[in-house]
């Protein structure tokens, strides 16, 4: 073992605690910062996902608005928008909402309707999503929420105003 002569000294307790907070702050900043970032990334992956549902939903509702001969805002039954058309065959879209799924049934000359799934995520609370005729014009307002929790929940809302075809 080695010997300190006089003039030399080792480390003090204090020059020891020093470098023991120095360590200490930079590792919390380190973590503070790659937690952030985790975060912001979920966020930010929630609010495209609810923005998308959002659009998507926006998108067909329009389109079948646009094409429709008769609408029904308020069924009965549990059905969200009835809309139908006549060409050279039968059309009938109807919306349903379950369970934050917006579901889209589309049947031609009465026969078995094919059922997609518009979106998801969407939200069942009459004041966030309705459709709602007024005078001449649709309004669809529709809203996703997606996530929940310590990550953050993140929520779009998208207010369509549709004119359908005259004589609708």
């Amino acid at each position: 073992m080695k010997r300190l002569h006089k003039d030399q000294r080792g480390l003090t307790i204090i020059e020891l605690l020093v470098v023991i907070i120095l360590t200490g702050l930079i590792t919390t900043a380190i973590t503070t910062t790659f937690f952030q970032v985790f975060n912001m990334n979920i966020r930010t992956t929630n609010h495209m996902s609810a923005l998308s549902q959002v659009q998507q939903a926006g998108k067909l509702v329009s389109e079948d608005i646009l094409e429709a001969q008769t609408l029904d805002d308020s069924p009965a039954g549990g059905e969200f928008l009835i809309l139908s058309w006549n060409g050279t065959v039968l059309h009938e879209v109807t919306y349903t909402l379950e369970d934050g799924e917006l579901w889209r049934s589309e049947s031609i000359d009465g026969g078995a309707p094919a059922t997609t799934r518009v979106a998801e995520y969407i939200d069942s609370d009459p004041t966030n999503t309705y459709c709602e005729l007024t005078g001449n014009v649709l309004i669809f307002k529709v809203t996703a929420t997606v996530g929940e929790g310590t990550w953050g929940e993140e929520s779009e809302t998208r207010i369509y105003r549709v004119q359908p075809r005259p004589g609708t």
